[in-house]
């Protein structure tokens, strides 16, 4: 539509993740995978919980970033 004009909306999502333990390593392993390449890691499961959601935000944004060309703002998750 050559008059559409962008605007930013905030949206809550819920997703699932998967939490494996890592005996040998010890901590957390984890991924969603409704979000393909978001992985991350943590000591406890509240650290694990906390860096999913980041990383969640982040394939999120660069995902919206990826789709509309927009370069990301400093400091935006």
């Amino acid at each position: 539509m050559p008059n559409a004009q962008p605007i930013a909306v905030q949206v809550t999502v819920t997703v699932t993740a998967l939490v494996y333990p890592e005996p040998d390593a010890g901590g957390f392993s984890a991924e969603v995978p409704a979000l393909p390449g978001c992985y991350t890691e943590g000591e406890t499961l509240d650290e694990v919980r906390d860096n999913l959601k980041e990383a969640a935000e982040a394939w999120l944004a660069a995902q919206h970033d990826h789709a509309t060309g927009a370069p990301r703002q400093e400091g935006a998750a």
